[in-house]
């Protein structure tokens, strides 16, 4: 017995050895080499300490970069895990007639970032259709992309994109709670928001755990939409992290961009445990 089980793990960790080399030689390595860059001077490769990481915390723009992440982030993923909670929830009691909604919500995911980018622009420029529609009303229209309303432009294309995404991972986490439970509440004269505190939530929470660490990185992507739309230097509501490391890396400020990496995965997994304690408890308080 023992001799099968070392067999089969023998055999698992040669299955596992090709993804963990590749994993190895380009993610571990290279990062590796981004923590000793971190450490050491732009030219010349010397040695300076914590000095790289004084720069960019007393540096304006990351403070500026690193506030607008945060707010970005903050606002976009409750919104985004809202939206799509009541979205499916709704996608669910409509059954076969919402198929074709779902594809709706789906449709922007398929979208070339290109088009996405001319799609900003014929909606939100100064003489875009947003503007048209609100001059026809009586409303003065505003330049959106260079303004503070910029925050709100970033804030609706990064829904807009991810939305649909969220949907079918919200459906498939509730599609994995078993329709007797239910049957038995409603039999026992519960109603439905009971039904939704006592059943619905508490067994989606592992999805719920996954759709939130899955939006939060793709909360980064959304950069190449606006970087298209207003280049290296946006408005100041809208200047995030990868702006910022972008100009650090067209100046070849290879110090400063291997601090901020570091620092920005730290807190990256910083969060992620928190979320994973979080929803630790949660779900063993709940029995689930």
């Amino acid at each position: 017995m023992r001799k099968n089980r070392k067999k089969n793990g023998y055999q698992g960790l040669l299955f596992l050895l090709p993804s963990l080399l590749g994993v190895g030689i380009f993610v571990l390595t290279p990062y590796l080499d981004v923590v000793r860059r971190s450490f050491t001077s732009a030219i010349g490769q010397n040695f300076t300490g914590l000095e790289n990481y004084r720069k960019i915390f007393e540096n304006t723009a990351f403070q500026l970069a690193c506030s607008n992440t945060l707010r970005f982030v903050a606002v976009c993923i409750p919104l985004l895990l809202l939206l799509s909670l009541l979205l499916a929830l709704l996608l669910q009691r409509l059954g076969k007639k919402g198929q074709w909604f779902k594809q709706c919500f789906l449709f922007p995911m398929a979208i070339p970032v290109a088009s996405v980018v001319l799609l900003w622009r014929i909606l939100f420029d100064r003489h875009g259709m947003v503007n048209a529609l609100l001059n026809d009303v009586g409303f003065a229209g505003r330049d959106w992309m260079n303004s503070s309303s910029a925050f709100g432009v970033l804030v609706f294309s990064y829904i807009w994109k991810n939305l649909g995404y969220d949907i079918v991972l919200m459906l498939a986490g509730l599609s994995s709670i078993s329709t007797d439970i239910y049957e038995a509440a409603r039999v026992d004269g519960a109603g439905e928001w009971r039904i939704f505190h006592s059943i619905t939530l508490p067994n989606l929470l592992p999805s719920l755990y996954t759709i939130t660490v899955l939006s939060l990185l793709n909360s980064f992507k959304v950069f190449r939409e606006a970087y298209l739309v207003a280049g290296n230097y946006p408005d100041d509501s809208m200047y995030l992290l990868q702006h910022l490391f972008n100009n650090w890396f067209r100046e070849l400020s290879m110090d400063k961009m291997a601090a901020g990496a570091v620092v920005m995965t730290l807190v990256i997994f910083l969060v992620v445990l928190i979320l994973t304690k979080t929803w630790g408890k949660e779900g063993h308080g709940d029995g689930t």
